[in-house]
């Protein structure tokens, strides 16, 4: 994926800078620990998918055997998906990925109460204090049942139930997003992960009171222009600035990045992208589109634009067309920002069967999106097999969260199009979407992915090498062009180099050097050597 450049200032110090510098990120993994385990086979549709063609070498062969070997040990199973590394997660909400236990410690250091509704609110007559969970616990599971997806029943709303979760923590989050990070950047650090991009609202407040200043006009080219007008928009996009170094320096504070005894997130490199309510009003959408854009192209912390909300909603149902074309509108205003676009969301049941067949076609060939999030309702799209062609020529990577998807729409194995995008070469992305409400972590969704897709142990490795392949992270790939997602084919100044064998040569630590992306695929390329070695010498 070609990433457009910027000339845009950084920030002198941020925890956003990555590992700390070069010789950090070439720097070779020591080898993980001995235990392993592997998939079981419960047969869903393999036959469905295409054999990797990318030679297999003897490391990978023994490696494939011990996992297969390991089949029925289940603690050795989980072990094994731990220690695999994964990549980075390019579909996750900040709020979300927070563990509940987290936002629960959160809620009682701002000395938060807990009501009727079982929603973190200012102490008031008729609530309880959020403190009192650390010794009722009964009370403590009631919490993290009404903010996670813990123990939820079966027959109930899961789609209901997931959505009302952000509106009971959400007053826990208030101006904490530094150490929300830091919860989440440990968590994925811990799940050998390299790489986050994370979403979050930028200078939300703000942005609504400029749209409702401004008032809506259908005119798109005109009503950019008033948001423009005396420097309005700028004054926003500086509070978003504001509000990101604010972050950054809570996040080091939580992390103990500036002490002797750093959390394991502060070398974590992660990028921010501006969420967008898909259900506010025409102006008050356009008007947080056109701040993620241009801060992305401002600010290099911040690098793509996403919208949220339920995509079943009335009002998204009612706006979707005219929300592709405001973003067709703008990205051709600010070219330096990426587009995700959470888009087929969707099954049969939750929307009038119209409603199934355009979504994820007009935010590929209106929009312009460089990755869909979800894709759920692929197979009902208008010539569906044709848009699966063009995402896959295009490189327009799916990302798949399988936790959020049975959750939320109630659809798993089979009735997941996850096959159907590998038919047709899209590539694919694992990613975990709001682990803290889905109580899973990427290791699940990996596992998850293995036994009911029956993957290889090389599937497996090229699903983690797509997701640092397809992030917006500055820099030209490892891999040369056209070779991902299942080839993988290293570039030439690095190809007479094996990462984890010593430090590169010349060339290619130059290569590095020069490029941030190709050095955290590098880092991840010398973690696999490590993890073969300690799984394929068995």
């Amino acid at each position: 994926m070609i990433i457009t450049p910027r000339t845009a200032r950084r920030p002198k110090s941020s925890l956003l800078a990555g590992f700390g510098g070069v010789l950090a990120l070439l720097a070779v993994l020591p080898a993980l620990p001995a235990t392993a385990a592997a998939p079981a086979q419960d047969g869903a549709a393999r036959a469905a998918a295409p054999a990797s063609p990318r030679a297999v070498t003897p490391a990978e062969r023994r490696t494939a055997a011990y996992m297969d070997s390991l089949r029925d040990r289940p603690a050795r199973l989980r072990a094994f998906f731990e220690e695999l590394p994964k990549g980075g997660d390019l579909h996750n909400h900040l709020s979300g990925a927070v563990t509940t236990e987290y936002l629960l410690r959160l809620a009682i250091e701002q000395g938060l109460c807990i009501d009727a509704t079982t929603t973190a609110v200012a102490c008031a007559p008729g609530t309880r204090p959020a403190s009192d969970a650390r010794t009722d616990e009964a009370f403590r599971q009631r919490i993290i049942r009404a903010w996670s997806m813990q123990d939820f029943p079966a027959d109930e709303s899961g789609h209901d139930h997931f959505f009302d979760t952000f509106g009971k923590f959400g007053m826990a989050t208030w101006y904490a997003r530094g150490k929300m990070l830091a919860n989440v950047a440990n968590t994925a650090v811990r799940q050998n992960q390299f790489y986050l991009e994370t979403m979050v609202s930028p200078a939300s407040d703000s942005a609504k009171s400029l749209a409702d200043a401004v008032g809506y006009d259908a005119d798109l080219a005109a009503l950019h222009r008033k948001l423009l007008a005396g420097g309005k928009l700028d004054k926003v996009i500086d509070e978003a600035v504001k509000e990101a170094d604010d972050s950054d320096a809570q996040f080091r504070e939580a992390a103990h990045c500036d002490t002797p005894h750093p959390a394991p997130g502060c070398r974590l490199p992660v990028r921010w992208i501006s969420q967008v309510s898909r259900g506010s009003s025409p102006v008050r959408v356009f008007t947080q589109m056109a701040v993620g854009m241009r801060l992305a192209e401002r600010d290099p912390r911040f690098v793509a634009v996403n919208l949220v909300q339920p995509e079943d909603w009335d009002s998204s149902l009612e706006n979707y067309s005219l929300q592709m074309r405001m973003l067709k509108y703008l990205r051709g205003q600010y070219p330096g920002a990426h587009l995700t676009l959470h888009a087929g969301e969707l099954a049969p049941g939750l929307v009038k069967p119209e409603d199934l067949t355009f979504h994820i076609n007009e935010a590929v060939r209106v929009a312009g999106a460089e990755r869909i999030g979800h894709g759920v309702d692929l197979v009902h799209e208008d010539d569906w097999r044709r848009l699966a062609r063009t995402m896959a020529r295009r490189h327009v990577a799916v990302e798949v969260p399988f936790s959020s998807n049975k959750q939320i729409l109630g659809i798993a194995g089979d009735d997941h199009p996850f096959n159907a995008y590998r038919r047709y070469g899209v590539p694919i992305v694992l990613s975990t979407d709001d682990p803290g409400v889905s109580r899973i972590d990427i290791s699940h969704e990996y596992q998850y992915a293995a036994k009911t897709y029956s993957l290889s142990y090389t599937e497996l490795k090229d699903l983690a090498r797509a997701s640092l392949e397809y992030a917006f992270r500055d820099g030209r790939s490892l891999w040369t062009a056209g070779s991902a997602p299942s080839g993988y084919r290293v570039v030439a100044a690095c190809r007479a180099d094996r990462p984890g064998d010593g430090r590169p040569g010349a060339r290619c630590a130059d290569y590095l050097a020069g490029s941030p992306k190709a050095a955290t695929e590098w880092r991840q390329e010398a973690a696999f050597a490590s993890f073969e070695r300690a799984h394929g010498g068995r």
